[in-house]
């Protein structure tokens, strides 16, 4: 009986302790502003408009504010060191990408897993492999990163782009790759954008230099391709293509594998392009490939003279289609290999075969095909719950690499020989790690429309299954990207205390083709968030966890999906974890790339229709008054010049200034960071310690 109470006194205490910790939180008072806009006669008020000058004094001010009262919570919570410390021990292992061939030379990137940034490493035949580009020698903090890389046909020249502070702006250099030597080429105001080579240059993407102060935050229109000759100034580069008739639109220009053709793609939205084509050295017209720029086209490779296009035109889920150069109109465009039931997400060609990986239920499966598109066989993946990326080919030969992983195999390396189907495996990391020790599972949610929703689950073997396991539940569901299983350090801290990971394919991704990803679009858009509630109550329905133990992540879209799920149900979580999330669904449009998205969300001056379905869900005008809301803690970063901060800004001030309750709700806003592409390994730990911290202290969660 003593030890019974003592039990229950010391339980009491803990719990006291936590709430009277949370009570002690005062936040920054927000100033607010008399801003009203009129939608189709809606007097919409934007108090905190003031907050989208990321230049002004008083916004770095509030940053500076909001930043101190974080920083003291997190500190304060006595998990925060041992999480650290555990990420720092687990991450420190040596990873490898595929390696890719040009000419003689093998090129591959290389991590210790404890500098910051993995190293671009080269290796030429009977030689001893040598660092190329170290990005690590860029700053001093680690917080310039090495973005695209390009490498010439012949292996001899390299171009690489340089994001300084996490911004999407880049700055192209050429390295000769047998001395290691940067030769004299710069290239500014690159803005996503590829970089394709010919024998003498290379075609890139870029926007006019922006007008002081707006960098960050500035509208991006009318972009242009260049041709960049090596060895000439930026001055002397060459227009490729412009529109000066279509701001919103985007362009980019790529060499087919002959050096013969020029493609261009020409794209409104994060989804759908239109093609055309000219031969490389001709001042002729462009001819039309395929001039639906709602549909996905893309080049894979040129066999018998013939252009090999991925495309979902009359194919939602993707189907490799075969194109006369003489008659490239699409009606005369025949089936190399037909649509499937499963989605084909992506495809590498050797000397006599092609490999098509496609998505089953999110997984990975590669089929292989000769060049006439006959069916062969079937390759045998190391599991079946796993994914497959960087498929490279090695040159004249029927010979690749790829990439496997799952939720609970870190990242190998598969060499794989198509004339007797035999494997080998390249590289296999060392992770403190036994995979033997969790389970995942693949089950499927049925939504109100009969959809079944794909969640994966993974959690440490002993776990009891009895509503008390912490539990995170993750989400995108937008733009048609799909998160397949992958193995993820940065989940370890939480799978080895005992919590469970879900990973929620809700509609608005890829996983199932266009229908799925459009059934989660524009006035659909509710559909997504319904999804991820459903998979929410099935997690408590079957006995995973509890509201009072259950987490929701997501970051970019994902944190848009976050707060309106946090706003429409926030009786139903403990904990909201927000990154970079899209929080004004009113405004998005006006900063940067955000025109782009209108694909997926429509506009707020599209009709009286769209806008009151976007005001009806936008997170920052959604957020409930009163003292039911989950511990909030909202990411996001200064140089984000994608989902600019100030979605996030504006979103923490309201939420503060609307929640009345004892859950902290805090945002956390790095310095000299951006959208989360080249966050140095330092600032990741930093980050995701402060996340399960923040997490496990909320849920009363022992580390």
């Amino acid at each position: 009986m003593y030890k019974t109470l003592f039990k229950l006194l010391i339980i009491s205490a803990i719990i006291m302790t936590s709430c009277n910790y949370n009570q002690q939180i005062k936040y920054p008072t927000t100033k607010t502003v008399d801003v009203t806009d009129d939608y189709f006669g809606t007097k919409v008020s934007d108090p905190f408009r003031w907050l989208e000058d990321d230049n002004s004094e008083e916004t770095k001010k509030w940053v500076e504010e909001q930043n101190k009262i974080t920083n003291k919570y997190l500190d304060g919570i006595s998990s925060k060191n041992k999480i650290k410390k555990r990420l720092q021990d687990v991450w420190a292992y040596e990873r490898l990408s595929a390696p890719t061939q040009k000419g003689d030379n093998l090129f591959y990137y290389k991590h210790d897993g404890i500098k910051n940034h993995a190293i671009l490493y080269v290796k030429s035949e009977n030689k001893e492999e040598r660092i190329l580009i170290d990005p690590n020698s860029f700053s001093e903090d680690g917080t310039s990163s090495l973005a695209t890389v390009s490498i010439s046909e012949d292996g001899k020249l390299v171009a690489y782009a340089i994001s300084q502070g996490g911004s999407d702006w880049r700055d192209i250099y050429v390295k000769n790759v047998e001395t290691g030597d940067d030769l004299s080429d710069h290239v500014k105001w690159v803005k996503f954008s590829g970089i394709s080579w010919d024998k003498e240059g290379f075609f890139y993407s870029r926007y006019d230099k922006p007008a002081e102060g707006e960098e960050l935050s500035g509208s991006n229109k009318f972009q242009k391709v260049f041709y960049h000759k090596i060895g000439t100034d930026q001055s002397e580069d060459k227009l490729i293509y412009e529109d000066k008739n279509n701001p919103l639109q985007t362009y980019s220009a790529s060499v087919c594998d002959n050096n013969k053709y020029l493609f261009l793609y020409i794209s409104e939205s994060t989804s759908g392009n239109a093609v055309y084509f000219k031969e490389l050295n001709s001042n002729g017209d462009w001819k039309v490939l395929d001039e639906e720029i709602t549909t996905d086209t893309y080049y894979i490779t040129t066999i018998n003279d013939k252009f090999i296009f991925m495309t979902n035109s009359d194919a939602p889920r993707y189907k490799l289609s075969l194109v006369d150069p003489k008659k490239p109109s699409i009606e005369y465009w025949t089936d190399l290999i037909s649509e499937t039931s499963n989605v084909l997400k992506s495809v590498v060609t050797t000397k006599n075969n092609i490999v098509i990986h496609y998505m089953v239920d999110a997984e990975s499966q590669l089929k292989v095909y000769d060049h006439k598109g006959n069916y062969k066989n079937t390759i045998s993946l190391p599991s079946e719950s796993g994914s497959v990326s960087g498929m490279e080919d090695i040159e004249n030969s029927d010979k690749f690499y790829f990439t496997f992983t799952s939720y609970t195999t870190p990242h190998e390396i598969i060499k794989y020989d198509l004339n007797d189907n035999s494997s080998s495996v390249y590289f296999k990391p060392n992770v403190d790690f036994n995979p033997n020790d969790y389970v995942t599972e693949l089950v499927f949610v049925p939504a109100q429309d009969g959809a079944q929703v794909p969640l994966h689950i993974v959690y440490k073997k002993g776990v009891k299954l009895n509503g008390t396991a912490p539990t995170v539940l993750y989400g995108y569901g937008g733009f048609n990207i799909v998160y397949q299983p992958s193995f993820d350090i940065r989940l370890l801290p939480w799978l080895e205390n005992g919590g469970i990971y879900v990973n929620a394919h809700i509609r608005g991704g890829g996983e199932y083709g266009e229908g799925w990803y459009k059934g989660g679009t524009k006035l659909n858009k509710q559909r997504v968030f319904d999804d991820f509630i459903l998979s929410a109550e099935h997690l408590i329905k079957h006995g995973y966890t509890s509201s009072e133990k259950l987490a929701i992540m997501g970051g970019s879209n994902g944190g848009l999906l976050v707060g309106a799920v946090a706003n429409q149900r926030p009786d139903l979580f403990k904990v909201a974890l927000p990154a970079v999330g899209v929080m004004d669904m009113l405004r998005y449009q006006h900063f940067t790339i955000g025109w782009a998205w209108a694909g997926d969300y429509g506009r707020s001056d599209d009709s009286e229709e769209m806008f009151e379905y976007l005001y009806k869900y936008s997170p920052l005008h959604n957020i409930p008054k009163g003292d039911t809301f989950p511990a909030t803690l909202i990411f996001t970063a200064d140089h984000d010049d994608r989902v600019v901060p100030a979605h996030s800004f504006k979103y923490a001030a309201e939420l503060q200034r609307n929640y009345t309750g004892d859950n902290p709700v805090l945002i956390r806003i790095d310095t000299k960071a951006g959208h989360g592409a080249g966050k140095p390994i330092s600032m990741q730990i930093d980050e995701i310690s402060d996340r399960w911290a923040f997490t496990f202290h909320n849920m009363g969660v022992k580390f």
